[in-house]
């Protein structure tokens, strides 16, 4: 079984310290929510060039991890802190978090993507997973989803890759929340510091997630955020 959870944000820059912060709360958040799916959660880094690195979920350990990536991309200042980790998990799982944080590009979006495998079995927590991305990185907007999700939006809504889209879960930061229309069928919860989370439907109910993406688009909450980019929400 697989999920992605995402958030996405615009420029915001960010220092290494405060990067290594959001990384840490999030790594702890996520042990506590799938302890099954490692003993011990550690990391290592999967770069795009060079040898891999273990990495612990604490701060000076994540802070090294990321100051070693700026180092190999020199876009890094401007663009933001690629950083893409792999846990080593238990059998039948796997999890990999890929960030692109702390930057102020004019046209590329901020973003925290986890990428989560686990036996078919396995009662996975989507709405406190996506919390856990909220609450640490505190993006524009943010999903819970599966190819199924992504290709029923294409398909039946007009959705299109790198814009605001919602799934069985769905986050929104408080300017999107506002613009939340009433009788929107989903369960909502105020996350505070941080915006709204909007659990739309069980995994597999790609029709609920239509039906609440057309409605929250045509209101304006999943208006995408102007070009040049010049904020990191609506």
């Amino acid at each position: 079984m697989r999920r992605v959870v995402r958030g996405f944000w615009g420029p915001r820059q960010e220092s290494v310290e405060e990067l290594a912060g959001r990384w840490s709360a999030m790594l702890g958040r996520f042990a506590q929510l799938l302890p099954e799916a490692g003993a011990e959660w550690t990391w290592r880094t999967v770069p795009a060039s060079g040898p891999s690195v273990d990495v612990r979920s604490d701060e000076a350990s994540l802070a090294g991890a990321l100051r070693t990536a700026q180092a190999a991309d020199d876009w890094s200042a401007a663009n933001g802190t690629s950083l893409r980790l792999l846990a080593d998990s238990a059998p039948g799982w796997k999890v990999e978090v890929a960030g692109l944080a702390g930057g102020t590009p004019e046209f590329l979006l901020q973003s925290l993507v986890v990428t989560l495998v686990s036996p078919d079995d396995a009662q996975l927590p989507d709405a406190g997973l996506l919390t856990a991305v909220a609450e640490a990185w505190q993006p524009d907007f943010g999903d819970v989803g599966d190819r199924a999700v992504t290709a029923a939006l294409k398909n039946e809504a007009g959705f299109k890759v790198g814009t605001p889209s919602v799934g069985w879960v769905g986050f929104l930061s408080p300017g999107r929340a506002a613009r939340v229309p009433d009788g929107l069928a989903a369960v909502r919860k105020e996350l505070p510091d941080a915006g709204v989370l909007l659990e739309i439907a069980a995994p597999g109910d790609t029709e609920a997630v239509v039906a609440a993406y057309r409605a929250l688009k045509e209101a304006g909450a999943l208006e995408p955020l102007p070009r040049p980019l010049d904020r990191a929400a609506l």
